[in-house]
């Protein structure tokens, strides 16, 4: 078993491990799978592919032989005086088929710049799939960081309270000025407007889950660790140029254009085809001296064209196809430079951010131990209402800082992988029925001969959002927890 292999298998175990939840809860791996099949984002871009396929065929279409069939019925009444030998009836018929034998090469170019299109619609759609379930992580962990500072939020309003109505109770017996208690008022103040902002975020975050997920988030469960993390920002470039979908589906883009510049330059080259017409005349019987024999015939034969002059679009054409070649080249490069960036920033954050995390579990955990001994303190009047009031806004801001580090290590991380291309549906495991097959349409109509096969009518498949209640900004319980990669 090869490291990749163990390294997709460890990830698909790690997400799953968290499915045995009661039945009201939600695991990452639920959410992702969700999305998956209802994300209306990657289903539109399955149906996308599916359109790319066919050009494969339609290219095919022009070395297949044709067939047309025609027939032409009239009737002269009022020409009879004028020529007495005229029939008043008439029937013709006559049926061709032609079969190309050389086109230039614009066929077969034709054909292999549409397989290289489709295979860079496989990338892409892989790559809107790794698109799509990093923003389902990022909103997924969104809801569980503003759960958290929505329930830090009311805990320090609470506390705030109860902190102003000891003070106006000090007050009143002299033991505190007027200028401690307008200290206290004003903390309480902007404490309550730090918990409608985060109510508000909070409402936002849940909204943007159901617009992701199909549905709203009930009881997120704290997701798993991520493995596989490679051990330097180069190593992560390395695997990235490798493996992400995007650089891939530009490279097959390129080798396309390339197809496209000799389709061009076909035009100028000879074509040959042969043919064959079956035609029929006759009169019915209505010829005024007699019948007249029916005739027949079969015309067998082979049709030789050479271009002599087409008003230069030929050589515009070839221009013009080698100009898209050189910026499909320079998408390319732009798309590796994009890579490069976001593999070294997303290794960088997601360093950062684990740091960030060790750092502010200390500082939540020597705030918690100094707030304690300012109010100690306080009640033997060595430390001041305001000195209070900061170590109360310390120890808040330092756990809205942990929870936001923990959010962002695991986005930023998910991220990376995503960037590497190591979180494909496969990758995840993700359980709810068979993964979609991006070539199994492919395979079915690339060698479609048939004029009349339409296939299915389109309907929707992805669910609206549009009965989903309203969000809200209650948590049911606090939530700090949001999980570290």
């Amino acid at each position: 078993m090869t490291a990749a292999t163990l390294s997709r298998s460890a990830l698909a175990v790690l997400l799953l491990a968290g499915t045995a939840m009661p039945a009201s809860a939600e695991t990452l791996a639920e959410a992702l799978a969700a999305a998956y099949r209802d994300n209306p984002t990657l289903t539109g871009a399955r149906a996308g592919l599916r359109a790319t396929d066919e050009t494969v065929n339609i290219q095919k279409s022009s070395e297949r032989p044709t067939a047309s069939l025609s027939g032409t019925y009239s009737e002269t009444p009022l020409s009879r005086p004028v020529n007495p030998f005229a029939p008043e009836r008439s029937i013709t018929g006559s049926l061709t088929a032609s079969v190309p034998i050389y086109q230039g090469g614009r066929v077969k170019n034709g054909i292999e710049g549409a397989k290289r299109r489709v295979e860079a619609g496989q990338f892409d759609l892989r790559g809107t799939e790794l698109d799509v379930f990093a923003a389902v992580v990022a909103a997924y962990m969104d809801v569980i960081r503003t759960q958290s500072v929505v329930s830090l939020s009311h805990n320090n309003v609470g506390v705030l309270e109860v902190n102003l109505k000891a003070t106006r109770d000090r007050f009143e017996v002299g033991d505190l000025t007027r200028t401690d208690v307008a200290q206290s008022e004003a903390r309480l103040a902007l404490a309550r407007s730090d918990l409608q902002n985060a109510e508000a975020q909070l409402i936002t975050a849940r909204e943007r889950y159901i617009e992701l997920v199909g549905h709203e988030p009930v009881d997120l469960q704290p997701p798993p660790p991520l493995p596989g993390f490679p051990a330097s920002a180069d190593d992560a470039v390395d695997i990235a140029l490798a493996n992400n979908p995007d650089l891939l589906a530009a490279h097959k883009n390129r080798e396309a254009s390339a197809f496209d510049v000799n389709v061009a330059k076909g035009a100028r080259l000879p074509t040959v085809s042969a043919f064959s017409t079956g035609s029929y005349n006759g009169d019915l019987g209505s010829t005024p001296a007699g019948n007249q024999a029916d005739t027949k015939s079969v015309v067998v034969g082979a049709r030789l064209t050479v271009p002599l002059y087409q008003g230069g679009a030929p050589g515009s054409r070839v221009r013009q196809s080698k100009a898209y070649e050189q910026q499909a080249m320079e998408r390319e490069t732009a798309i590796e430079r994009n890579i490069i960036s976001q593999a070294r920033s997303l290794y960088s954050s997601w360093q950062a951010s684990n740091q960030v995390i060790e750092s502010t579990k200390i500082a939540v955990s020597s705030n918690a131990l100094s707030l304690q001994g300012v109010r100690a303190e306080n009640s033997v009047g060595t430390r001041t209402i305001l000195e209070i009031l900061n170590a109360e806004q310390e120890s808040f801001s330092s756990q809205v800082q942990l929870v936001t580090a923990q959010r962002n290590a695991y986005v930023a991380g998910f991220s990376l992988l995503a960037v590497m291309g190591k979180v494909s549906a496969t990758d995840l495991g993700l359980d709810g029925g068979s993964l979609y097959d991006p070539s199994a349409n492919y395979k079915k109509v690339r060698n479609n001969w048939s004029d009349w096969n339409d296939g299915a009518n389109p309907k929707p498949q992805s669910s609206r959002t549009v009965d989903s209640p309203a969000q809200n900004a209650t948590v049911n319980s606090p939530a700090t927890k949001t999980g570290t990669p």
